[in-house]
């Protein structure tokens, strides 16, 4: 298991984009007890940053900082090209921000929670309105606008959530475990919402626990525990950091199989299924490599793939034993 802090390399070729977030020694402790110790993340606009972390590890402080929730202890912070310290108005002017929980008003309709939102944006009355409707027919709330938001599904009432949030035209925004608790269908929605926000070019940083939605949406994912990145970069780069990848090689014929064998003496043979397993991290570089020495020895597979370790391995990987009850996320509700 890696023990230490470890970073993989960036994507390169072509003009970078400017980064819609950039934090540098963000550090954060409550009554003695080190939340966050040092975290550095930058995301680039348009792009989507998953932070992943098991309960307490410190995702919500993270997303509570960067929204001007929560004051940090020390660090430099840039979020939509504003310095956090210096002109947090500016910030809060760029961003917007979907909790864990929702900020719907049951008692009210669809369309009147947005109208509130608007007002709070300080919108004309009739840009508020224009933009509630835009925003409730874009979300497929438009049938349901004049209901109360009491009788929304979960999944409705979440897609009302961030609705919501954009109100304002955000460009930096900030989901905290948006999918908890919603239906598999549901889920998805929301995961199609998030594409189109960011094919819109907007920033997007999630946080999240449930693992295929990270590595679904995610351009880049840090692995947050005990208050340090333990990891981070694309959902590939960091699969190839834990062991147990390799290749599998399928025969039909047994003599192609003995060749092969005898060629890859590494390879851990099954003679019953004629297969063969090779260590491999799954990289180009790998896979060529091993294809030209099985052209160099005449030998043909009949079938070839590529396993590597998924997110689960990863996340269990990197953050060690689950935390203890008595260590809870923190409270910023």
């Amino acid at each position: 298991m890696p023990s230490s802090v470890m970073s993989t390399s960036s994507r390169v070729g072509g003009p970078q984009p400017p980064d819609a977030v950039r934090v540098t020694g963000l550090r954060k402790s409550y009554g003695g007890r080190t939340v966050l110790d040092g975290i550095d993340l930058r995301i680039p606009a348009g792009s989507v940053f998953a932070l992943l972390g098991p309960n307490g590890a410190g995702k919500t402080t993270v997303v509570g900082i960067l929204s001007t929730l929560v004051a940090a202890d020390a660090g430099d912070l840039h979020v939509g090209g504003h310095d956090l310290a210096a002109d947090p108005q500016a910030v809060r002017a760029a961003i917007g921000v979907t909790g864990q929980f929702s900020a719907v008003d049951g008692l009210i309709t669809g369309e009147e929670n947005m109208l509130l939102m608007a007002d709070l944006h300080h919108l004309p009355r009739r840009e508020g309105r224009r933009a509630a409707a835009e925003l409730l027919e874009r979300f497929g709330l438009a049938d349901a606008a004049h209901r109360p938001a009491s009788t929304y599904s979960g999944g409705m009432r979440r897609r009302l959530d961030i609705a919501m949030t954009l109100v304002g035209d955000p460009r930096v925004i900030f989901l905290d475990e948006p999918t908890t608790g919603l239906d598999p269908r549901s889920r998805h929605t929301m995961w199609q919402i998030v594409r189109e926000l960011v094919s819109d070019g907007v920033t997007v940083l999630l946080t999240t626990q449930y693992l295929e939605e990270a590595d679904q949406l995610a351009d880049r994912i840090a692995v947050l525990t005990g208050g340090r990145i333990a990891a981070q970069g694309t959902a590939e780069e960091l699969k190839r950091l834990i062991p147990g990848g390799h290749v599998r090689l399928r025969f039909c014929d047994p003599s192609a199989y003995r060749s092969a064998a005898l060629a890859l003496r590494e390879a851990a043979r099954d003679d019953e299924a004629l297969t063969l397993r090779i260590p491999s991290d799954g990289t180009q570089r790998e896979l060529r490599s091993l294809l030209d020495r099985l052209d160099c020895a005449g030998i043909e597979a009949d079938g070839l793939t590529v396993h590597t370790p998924d997110l689960d391995d990863v996340f269990l990987a990197l953050t060690g034993p689950a935390h203890s009850p008595d260590q809870p996320e923190e409270n910023l509700r």
